[in-house]
């Protein structure tokens, strides 16, 4: 009878039911019932739907406040960059009168000054990088600019030299690239940039040598200074001038070939002589 009583206990507790005895067991005692009582599940079966909670999760508004965030845009140029992209940027900023010097192909503080004014009045947060915003907006308010908008103040690279000037002591002038190399037996001693004349006062070309040098020569013609002037066809010779310096090759001379950087003018000035070859070619 004990056996036959724990089994029907352990019957009870796995199906959570109120069990009895038989009236009797034998003895002819009569036996109250017994109700044995299943604890209840605390939390509720997969199938449940409970009330979600009134607050999201940490790992859910840190994501939203992730993605809602719009990226910074990416910046091209900074100062210290140099490059092609950096001289039309700075090309462009002269298009509409933010910046005046150049372009010079390095970000300097000139440049970087020029994009946070830009920058400002367009309301874009003046931080003087310019990237991909302020250049879209730039780039819509400008033209492309041409070769010699990019080099205004010269810097283009020389041109390979003309086979006449690959022997003896030669003023090696390309109007192509706006470069004059002063050459020895083939040798390149020195790159300047240079400024022809304009439409109606054309630089001749060809070959001339030169027959007359004037350290402080002014134009009786023209009634303006020509330092460190070194003739060679005419009344045309190479030289320096104060326009070019200032204007680059928004301007033109009359016929002559203009150099703007002085210092090395004048040290080409004392290292060439008269009977000299200069050629000016394409």
């Amino acid at each position: 009878m004990g056996r036959a009583f724990a089994a029907l206990l352990v019957l009870a507790l796995a199906c959570g039911c109120t069990v009895r005895t038989a009236d009797g067991d034998g003895d002819g005692k009569r036996r109250l019932p017994v109700r044995i009582e299943v604890p209840q599940r605390s939390t509720p079966p997969a199938g449940d739907d409970p009330k979600p909670s009134a607050t999201p999760s940490t790992s859910t508004s840190t994501s939203t406040s992730t993605s809602g965030a719009a990226p910074a845009p990416a910046v091209l140029w900074s100062r210290g960059d140099s490059g092609r992209g950096v001289r039309e940027l700075q090309a462009r900023l002269r298009q509409v009168a933010w910046l005046y010097d150049g372009p010079t192909g390095s970000y300097d503080d000139l440049t970087e000054r020029a994009v946070k004014g830009f920058q400002g009045k367009r309301g874009l947060p003046r931080t003087g990088r310019t990237d991909t915003v302020t250049w879209k907006r730039l780039k819509a308010m400008t033209h492309e600019p041409g070769k010699w908008e990019l080099y205004l103040m010269g810097g283009q690279p020389a041109d390979a030299p003309d086979p006449r000037c690959l022997t003896g002591r030669v003023l090696c002038i390309s109007k192509t690239s706006r470069t004059l190399r002063w050459m020895i037996d083939g040798r390149t001693v020195m790159t300047v940039s240079v400024r022809f004349g304009s439409v109606g006062t054309p630089t001749r070309e060809g070959v001339f040598s030169i027959y007359w040098k004037s350290r402080h020569h002014v134009s009786t013609l023209y009634d303006s200074p020509m330092p460190y002037a070194m003739f060679f066809s005419g009344g045309q010779a190479v030289h320096y001038s104060a326009d070019f310096a200032a204007n680059g090759y928004a301007g033109g001379s009359h016929g002559c070939v203009n150099v703007r950087d002085e210092t090395a003018i004048a040290d080409l000035f004392a290292q060439v002589r008269n009977g000299d070859k200069v050629v000016v070619h394409w």
